[in-house]
């Protein structure tokens, strides 16, 4: 007697599959990195096989650059349009999703490991990471123009070099956070960085640091 056909997995299966794949995909990343972590590692956590990893995703590289869309696409999954807002908007947002990271700081981690990674020669993430800093500097500069214009305000070297500081200090807080979470207030502390960029652009003073 003929066993019966397996049946094909269904669609909402296979995407709650990629989904645990991708979480632990982050958990091993952010812990050991790209080049550190394996996928063995990762069929491991979700009790799966090497070879059914790469039945899901083709590559380890592919796998990582799903990761990191993956990471994005969580910080405007409740917004509306899921996109980042314009204008004084999307100031307050960055300060939202700073207080939300302190809730998801494996996220952080794994943000924090492949971008610093990323820098390195032939990384697979390198693309990934170069394209995302370059439209967050347009997407920022945009919002301070916006708010800009509707103060009067005209300084566009100001504003390049202030988007260019929000992304920096807000990545720069996360890893002193992550090294040690009980001396940082993530949360408030980029709320006070981001607030104190945005009034030196809106109102600018006399440099203290001026000699």
């Amino acid at each position: 007697m003929a066993s019966p056909r397996r049946q094909p997995r269904s669609r909402p299966e296979t995407l709650v599959r990629r989904r645990e794949i991708l979480d632990a995909a982050v958990e091993i990343f952010g812990a050991k990195g790209y080049a550190g972590g394996t996928l063995q590692e990762i069929a491991d956590e979700v009790g799966m096989t090497h070879a059914g990893i790469l039945h899901h995703f083709g590559s380890k590289d592919q796998l990582l650059l799903e990761v990191l869309e993956h990471r994005d696409q969580a910080d405007v999954a409740n917004l509306e349009g899921q996109h980042i807002p314009d204008g004084m908007p999307l100031f307050r947002h960055l300060v939202a999703t700073a207080f939300r990271n302190m809730q998801r700081p494996g996220i952080v981690q794994a943000y924090a490991v492949l971008s610093a990674e990323s820098v390195t020669d032939d990384h697979p993430g390198r693309e990934f990471f170069q394209k995302r800093y370059r439209t967050l500097r347009v997407e920022v500069a945009e919002a301070f123009l916006a708010v800009c214009d509707e103060q009067g305000v005209d300084d566009p070297q100001r504003v390049a070099e202030a988007s260019t500081a929000i992304l920096a200090v807000m990545d720069g807080l996360q890893v002193q956070w992550l090294l040690e979470p009980g001396a940082v207030d993530l949360g408030s502390a980029s709320e006070f960085a981001i607030e104190a960029i945005v009034s030196a652009v809106l109102r600018p003073q006399p440099s203290p640091l001026a000699t």
